[in-house]
C-alpha cells in the first residue's frame, strides 16, 4: 500500500470502501465486512487503517494456567504489538463473546497501543474509560462496561473472529463508526482509483438533488448520466 492510497483511506468512510472495492472487482458481493452495530469510541475520529496485529482475550474466568505462563504471554501480545512497520490496527476477539464483560481497551491500554504507533482497536469486546481515551485512537467495540474482569491473553498472531468477519494477522483492514472491512489484496493495486471513481461517479446524483429546482426529470437526467459513468 503506497502513501496515497493510506491517506485517501483515511479520509473515506467504510461504506465508501465497500463500495469502491466492488468497484475494483467489477462485481457485486463483497462480503468480507462486519456484521451488526458496533460502538466507536470517537465517532468523529475518522477511519483506522492499517495491517492486523491480531490476538484472542477471555475475562469471565480467571485464567486457569500458571501465573508465569499468563504472564510471559501478555509480553508476547505486547511485542508482537509494537513489533513491525505500520500502519497496523489492533485487532482482539474476546473469547467469551456474546457476553464480554472485561474491558480490556481502557485510558492506559490504549494509550500504550497509540505510543506503539498503532491507529486504532477493533474488537467484539468492551472498552470503557470514554471521555479518557487518547486523541487519534479510535476503538472500534462491542460493548462499554466498567469492569476489566479477569482479562487475560489467550492467543497472539492467530486468525480471530469480530462480528462475524474473519480477520489473519496482517490483513489490511480499514474500520470506523459503521464497522469493519479486510481489503482484499488482489485490489490494492487499483483501490486508489476505484475510490475516486466512485466520488465522481456518486456526485452526478448528488450534486442534482441538492440543486435548486430539483424533480423527477431532473433525476431521471441525473440517474442516466450516472449508469452511463460504470459502464
Amino acid at each position: 500500500m503506497n502513501q496515497s492510497l493510506l491517506d485517501l483511506l483515511k479520509k473515506v468512510d467504510t461504506p465508501t470502501v465497500c463500495n469502491a472495492i466492488e468497484v475494483a472487482q467489477g462485481k457485486r458481493g463483497f462480503n468480507d465486512f462486519t456484521r451488526g452495530t458496533m460502538l466507536c469510541s470517537d465517532p468523529d475520529a475518522g477511519a483506522m487503517v492499517g495491517y492486523a496485529r491480531t490476538a484472542k482475550i477471555a475475562a469471565v474466568n480467571p485464567p486457569t494456567e500458571a501465573p508465569d505462563v499468563i504472564r510471559a504471554r501478555r509480553m508476547d501480545y505486547y511485542r508482537h504489538m509494537a513489533a513491525g512497520t505500520g500502519p497496523a490496527v489492533t485487532v482482539v476477539e474476546d473469547l467469551d463473546y456474546p457476553d464480554c464483560i472485561g474491558a480490556y481497551w481502557g485510558e492506559i491500554n490504549t494509550t500504550v497501543h497509540k505510543g506503539f504507533g498503532i491507529s486504532g482497536a477493533l474488537t467484539n469486546g468492551v472498552m470503557r474509560d470514554l471521555g479518557d481515551l487518547p486523541d487519534g485512537f479510535p476503538v472500534v467495540a462491542g460493548s462499554v462496561g466498567p469492569s476489566h474482569g479477569f482479562v487475560h491473553v489467550k492467543e497472539v498472531g492467530t486468525p480471530v473472529t469480530i462480528f462475524d468477519l474473519s480477520v489473519r494477522d496482517g490483513d489490511l483492514v480499514h474500520a470506523d463508526r459503521h464497522g469493519a472491512l479486510v481489503i482484499p489484496p488482489e485490489v490494492v493495486d487499483t483501490l486508489e482509483s476505484a475510490i475516486i471513481k466512485l466520488l465522481e461517479t456518486e456526485k452526478l446524483i448528488l450534486d442534482s438533488a441538492r440543486a435548486s429546482g430539483f424533480d423527477f426529470d431532473a433525476f431521471k437526467k441525473a440517474w442516466a448520466a450516472f449508469e452511463a459513468s460504470r459502464t
